[in-house]
């Protein structure tokens, strides 16, 4: 039976989980809008494909960030002081792209939706971007030390091995938000996502070997867990397979499932690779931060569980009927509101 540190260590894998599954399609859309789309209609029709969706998609992130700050506020503590300037970063350019959702059809000028339009793309490429980082980052190692203190120098942060782990991140949101796009589409839109998700398969495919192979050897995670790690990136490898022969049949909501799969599975495999651990000390292996020493107390995890399971059911249940409401396909005819 797990623990009340070990449920919240899971429970906080899983609101990451869902944030890269869902905000993941979000982003890619975002990127496309320069990307894929020839046309003002067109781009109004790809943000219009996530238009009842993206700020709901966010709260995930929120969610597992306050989950992060209640049960473990030590690693909350560690990570955000030391990772500071990447979360501003990140911060604004959701800030941004949120904005610019709202303001680019707002006046009836191209300089005026050309500039809320490079919001919208920095905005969905900086964040995963700066996320995988970070996560690169906690399976790297940080210099920390016995006080729990991160004192992270440029490249620390910034290095061959996480900035291949941010591209491999921005290139998997982006051809699973083309598989979305394929969901909600019809017509030369539709048909030029689905063969842009399967010409960008070979680059994702070069960039997850790159991540997987620098992972085993510039990390320990698979020294603590690579018997499961292996399974985790074999099924990684089988979604992946799967997603593109999907494509290629014009199976669109089963390509993005797979997509979804790899981008799960490589979000999962950190979690697992960490675990006890939530940080891992460069310093000395001795200062990590574990779900132990970085914990809130017993009583608040408790009160913090009773919480959670009361009102999970019913967050789960308002986002999965406003993608049911709105799963239909968006049409050109239709009215455009951005």
């Amino acid at each position: 039976m797990l623990s009340l540190n070990e449920l919240w260590f899971v429970l906080i894998a899983v609101l990451f989980i869902g944030f890269f599954f869902l905000e993941g399609f979000d982003f890619g859309v975002g990127m496309e809008t320069q990307i894929l789309a020839k046309n003002d209609t067109e781009r109004r029709l790809l943000i219009n494909s996530i238009g009842p969706f993206w700020d709901a998609n966010e709260v995930w992130l929120l969610t597992g960030a306050g989950a992060m700050f209640a049960a473990f506020p030590n690693w909350y503590a560690t990570l955000f002081s030391g990772f500071y300037i990447p979360f501003v970063f990140a911060l604004l350019a959701l800030i941004a792209r949120g904005v610019a959702f709202e303001f680019r059809g707002k006046r009836d000028s191209q300089v005026w939706k050309k500039t809320w339009d490079v919001c919208i793309f920095f905005g969905s490429f900086l964040p995963p971007f700066l996320l995988a980082v970070v996560f690169a980052s906690f399976i790297k190692g940080l210099p920390i030390d016995g006080d729990m203190q991160m004192y992270a120098g440029f490249f620390d942060i910034v290095n061959p091995y996480t900035v291949v782990a941010g591209l491999t991140v921005v290139m998997l949101c982006l051809v699973h938000g083309l598989m979305f796009t394929t969901l909600r589409t019809v017509g030369d839109l539709q048909v030029r996502a689905r063969k842009l998700g399967r010409t960008l398969l070979i680059p994702l495919a070069a960039l997850l070997t790159a991540f997987v192979v620098m992972t085993y050897f510039m990390t320990d995670i698979f020294e603590q867990r690579g018997t499961l790690l292996m399974i985790l990136v074999v099924g990684g490898v089988a979604a992946f397979v799967l997603s593109g022969y999907f494509m290629s049949k014009k199976k669109d909501g089963w390509a993005f499932g797979m997509t979804g799969a790899v981008m799960a599975l490589s979000v999962l495999s950190v979690f697992v690779g960490l675990f006890p651990r939530v940080m891992i000390s460069s310093i000395d292996e001795a200062f990590s931060l574990t779900i132990t020493n970085a914990a809130s107390g017993q009583y608040s995890l408790k009160v913090m569980t009773i919480v959670a399971l009361t009102l999970l059911p019913f967050v789960l249940g308002y986002q999965i009927w406003s993608y049911f409401i709105f799963h239909k396909r968006v049409h050109e005819k239709e009215h455009l509101e951005y």
